[in-house]
This record gives C-alpha cells, sequence and structure tokens, in this order.
C-alpha cells in the first residue's frame, strides 16, 4: 500500500507511552501504520519533567483528593509537539468535553493529524487549557483511569476513514451514523441456524428491494434505540 507525504499523524501525549500503538497496532488500523498509510508518536510527559524525583503532578491549591498535572510540566511536552508538528490539531481527553461523534472523526481525519493530551490524576491544571485552548473531547459520560484509552478510541475512528486504510470505501458510507442512522442488521452463512433463518429479502437477490429493507430496518432501530439520534434525522429529512 503506496501513500503520500504528508501523512496523517497522532501525536500522543501521555504519562505511559507503553500503552500505544496498543490495539493501534492490529487489525485494519495496525496494517495502515505498517504500510505508512499513517503515523504515531507517543510522547512520555515525564521526558519534560525537571528536578531530581521528575514530578509531573502536585496537591490541588484549596484541598481536595488525588493529584493535579503540573502546567510547567504538560506546558513543555504540548510545546515540543507542537514544534515538530504545528499542523496538527490540539485535542484534549476529557469529560466534560465537546462528544465524540462521527461527524468529529471525519473533520479530524480530515486535516493533518491530532495531536492528544491524555490526562490523569484529577486531571489538568486549568491554566494549561487557558494558555493553549485545545479542542476538548468526550468520548461519554463516564470517567477513565485516563486519556489513553479514549486517545486509542478516536485515533482508530479517524484512521479507519483514511484513504488505503479500509479495504473497500463505499462500506464506510453504510456504517453505523453515516446517514444519521444506526446501521441495518446484518447475516452471513449458514441461512438457517439455531432455527433462525435469514430475512428472505436478502437472499431474494432483488436489489432495490434489499436497499429499502436496510433503510427501514436502519430507521426503526435509531428510532427504537436513540430517539435523539431519530430526533436529528427526522428534522433533516424535512
Amino acid at each position: 500500500m503506496a501513500t503520500s507525504n504528508p501523512i496523517w499523524k497522532a501525536t500522543v501525549l501521555t504519562l505511559f507511552p507503553e500503552m500505544f500503538p496498543g490495539p493501534l497496532a492490529h487489525s485494519l488500523a495496525g496494517q495502515g501504520l505498517a504500510a505508512g498509510a499513517w503515523a504515531l508518536e507517543a510522547l512520555a510527559i515525564r521526558d519534560f519533567a525537571e528536578g531530581r524525583h521528575r514530578s509531573v503532578d502536585d496537591a490541588p491549591f484549596g484541598g481536595g483528593p488525588g493529584m493535579v498535572m503540573r502546567p510547567d510540566v504538560v506546558a513543555r511536552a504540548i510545546e515540543s509537539a507542537r514544534h515538530a508538528e504545528p499542523a496538527l490539531k490540539l485535542i484534549y481527553l476529557t469529560p466534560r468535553g465537546r462528544p465524540f461523534d462521527q461527524a468529529t472523526a471525519r473533520e479530524f481525519a480530515a486535516g493533518a493529524g491530532v495531536t492528544l493530551l491524555c490526562g490523569r490524576y484529577e486531571g489538568l491544571d486549568e491554566r494549561v487549557l487557558d494558555e493553549y485552548r485545545p479542542q476538548e473531547i468526550s468520548l461519554g459520560d463516564f470517567v477513565l483511569s485516563g486519556g489513553e484509552a479514549a486517545a486509542i478510541a478516536l485515533i482508530d475512528a479517524c484512521v479507519r476513514l483514511l484513504p488505503g486504510v479500509v479495504g473497500k470505501q463505499e462500506s464506510l458510507a453504510e456504517e453505523s451514523f453515516e446517514a444519521g442512522l444506526l446501521e441495518y442488521p446484518q447475516y452471513t452463512r449458514p441461512q438457517v441456524w439455531q432455527g433462525r433463518a435469514v430475512p428472505d429479502v436478502l437472499v431474494s437477490g432483488h436489489h432495490e428491494k434489499v436497499r429499502a429493507w436496510r433503510r427501514e430496518r436502519a430507521e426503526q432501530i435509531t428510532r427504537e434505540r436513540r430517539p435523539d439520534l431519530w430526533a436529528r434525522y427526522a428534522t433533516n429529512q424535512r
């Protein structure tokens, strides 16, 4: 798989660079990484700490549990990444960020790449966010031990949209969220399993009927399981 430079790149600022590439080294993302369709670099934030103990965190002003990542250390990591790759969009992964969705994945994949800032402990000193104004992104309404797992998920969502990573690009157009709907059900051999048969329309050979059935089922599933998505889809269909 040949690609032309510049390629899409993900730089991850993390206290645990050994977590990368992790799952990203496997399957389609891993094949694309090995073939040069995209690039990955994990920078250890601790490398930018100073002093004998190389401290990256300290107690929060005002008291309270946990520790907070130091602004001076994180800032040096950000500056280093920016100097090396100034075109990459800076993103901070945080539960209070804007929800990540397929449209955002397409937006990020269309650019030069992303620099992902992974928080730990109680998070970052707020002054880092005030200074660098990263785009704050949330994977959902839940809390992880750190931003690394979210970074892996975000990178995977973006990488699979890059040319040459997914074999059949047309398959991307029929996935969940691409048309504002959840994906329709899928079936394969055997045609009858545990007494359950594949819907007749899918083996009818009638392509128009298949397309109509898939759209109908996608709409039904979205309406039942994600009324928020359905309301948005229904509004756009008017």
